[in-house]
């Protein structure tokens, strides 16, 4: 045993030797990771798509965020009629859509002898058209908020504006024009994009109505995130993030299986990764690819190793994994320097990074972080006995035992059969989940510590769909089927109950208007990391699809 500690130790700090001395690891692999990922880059298909009612704004206090819409006569006028006397007219384009925005005017008398104004206002939900956005006060870039101003010079004109956009619902708004003439629209439609081209399955006849919304739903939401890298929200961001990747990859597996848009994905990261091989949290495909720089989450990063492992284990692709399993190593050789003597993930020691888990402020990360790194451990360790490199990391079994065992020692309560984490012991969703998925519980002692979790009124809960995802994975890892079933109806059905017809950034059933940013009209209504229905719907029909 002693012997055994000390080569962990000295491989714990081998790791901080090789990121003060080595040079780029991936120096000469980057050009080639580049080119593969530009080659897996998939053609976008497109529809085109024209808004199928008007509808006027309700105000509602049990609608979400206090706002519903209400179909009303008159889609013909917007074609046939005076634009003067409908400024202000809301369209509905009766589903969620991505892409670009055309309209074309024509004369209905005279010649127009001065420019027209109009704003366009674009929103995912009702509120969006209904909140003003100035004075703005959210922490992200005001540019995010699709309203646009657009000035025609003359009629007839037919213009797209330039910015892709991600909506249900336009504005149109009349800010100036000549009362020397008259115009109407003659067409508004929309060029809705997505890499997707398979049929995903179809649920079987006597599926209860509710969980047939869930699914349909999660693959739209699938579906409008997959354009040529897996997006985190078509409306904002529209970068690719290590954690959106994995959980749409999982989902894409079970659903429409194009799995040359993961390996673009994987590549990407992977050349962009900075100088000492550690991956960015995020990457940008445009104007050429390029990381965030410095935005680096460490369970990001880890997580970039299981998304690998599933896409050899969906694909049968040992070219791919072979490839990028530098990356794999790098990932764990990285979270090591963090590791204290214990074998605890060091807090103090924590860089300036952003662990991000789930938004909730709330949530201490100690022991979901410990958890996590000893469930990418035994996942990068199964990707090392699949590619036959067991002999270049035959100390990852002894480190995971080890880990395990400090962690039921620093954060298992056995008394009360709970994860706490923290100086206050905090007992949370996510610190026993990431216990259960690690295996650092037994199911036994996971469905005890998930059932004091769910019973506690104390519990810290979760506040995202990412978030909640790893707590629905780990009651099915228990054999929960129940309380599973019953969360993904209560959750991801609250959100169908409330009008979603794309699943949301952030949702908390009891705060509609719960932001990250401080002002929920910039929140993602349509974001990569809510779609994991599909998957586990699709993966587990036993227990979802059961009456």
């Amino acid at each position: 045993m002693k012997k055994q500690v000390v080569f962990i130790l000295a491989y714990l700090f081998s790791g901080i030797f090789f990121q003060a001395n080595a040079q780029d690891p991936f120096l000469n692999k980057r050009a080639d990771w580049l080119q593969k990922a530009e080659k897996y880059k998939p053609a976008l298909v497109s529809r085109e798509v024209s808004p199928q009612w008007v509808v006027r704004s309700i105000q509602d206090s049990s609608a979400f965020q206090g706002w519903r819409m209400e179909k009303v006569p008159g889609i013909e006028a917007v074609y046939s009629s005076s634009f003067k006397k409908q400024s202000g007219i809301i369209l509905d384009f009766g589903e969620h859509l991505t892409g670009h925005f055309t309209f074309k005017l024509k004369l209905l008398s005279a010649t127009s002898d001065a420019p027209i104004r109009f704003k366009f206002t674009f929103g995912e939900v009702p509120a969006e058209l209904n909140t003003p956005f100035d004075p703005y006060p959210g922490g992200l870039s005001r540019a995010w908020l699709q309203d646009e101003i657009v000035t025609v010079i003359t009629v007839p004109s037919e213009i797209t504006i330039p910015r892709r956009l991600s909506f249900r619902y336009v504005k149109i708004e009349l800010l100036g024009s000549s009362p020397g003439f008259d115009f109407a629209f003659d067409k508004i439609t929309l060029s809705a994009t997505t890499s997707v081209t398979n049929k995903a399955p179809e649920l079987p006849a006597g599926t209860d109505p509710l969980t047939n919304k869930i699914y349909r739903i999660g693959l739209n939401t699938l579906k409008e995130c997959m354009q040529t890298v897996y997006e985190d929200g078509p409306k904002r961001d529209l970068r690719l993030w290590i954690g959106d990747l994995y959980l749409e990859a999982l989902a894409n597996t079970y659903s429409y299986q194009n799995h040359d848009l993961t390996k673009r994905c994987l590549y990407l990261l992977a050349a962009l990764a900075d100088k000492t091989g550690w991956l960015h949290a995020t990457v940008y495909e445009s104007p050429v690819p390029a990381p965030q720089e410095g935005q680096h989450c460490m369970d990001y990063s880890l997580i970039y190793n299981v998304a690998l492992l599933e896409y050899l284990k969906a694909t049968g692709d040992r070219e791919t994994a072979l490839d990028l399993w530098p990356v794999v190593i790098r990932q764990i050789e990285v979270v090591q320097n963090y590791l204290t003597p214990e074998l605890i993930y060091d807090m103090q020691k924590q860089p300036q990074i952003w662990l991000v888990f789930d938004w909730k402020d709330a949530l201490n990360r100690h022991a979901p972080m410990q958890g996590l790194t000893i469930f990418a451990l035994q996942k990068s360790y199964e990707l090392a006995t699949l590619l036959g490199k067991e002999k270049e990391v035959t100390h990852w079994p002894a480190l995971i035992k080890q880990m395990k065992k400090a962690a039921r020692k620093h954060f298992y309560d056995k008394k009360q059969g709970v994860i706490v984490s923290g100086e206050q012991r905090q007992v949370s969703y996510l610190s026993q989940a990431w216990m259960v998925l690690s295996e650092t519980l037994n199911e036994k002692e996971g469905v005890r510590a998930l059932t004091y979790a769910l019973n506690d009124p104390n519990t810290c809960t979760v506040g995202s769909p990412y978030g909640q995802h790893y707590f629905l994975e780990a009651l099915v890892k228990c054999n929960m089927r129940a309380e599973a079933k019953e969360l993904m109806h209560r959750y991801w059905g609250g959100m169908v109950n409330k009008g979603a017809d794309t699943f949301w950034e952030v949702y908390d059933p009891e705060n509609d208007y719960l932001s990250p940013y401080n002002f929920f009209p910039i929140n993602s209504y349509c974001h990569a990391w809510s779609c994991t229905p599909v998957y586990f719907i699709n993966k587990y029909p036993e227990i979802f699809l059961e009456n």
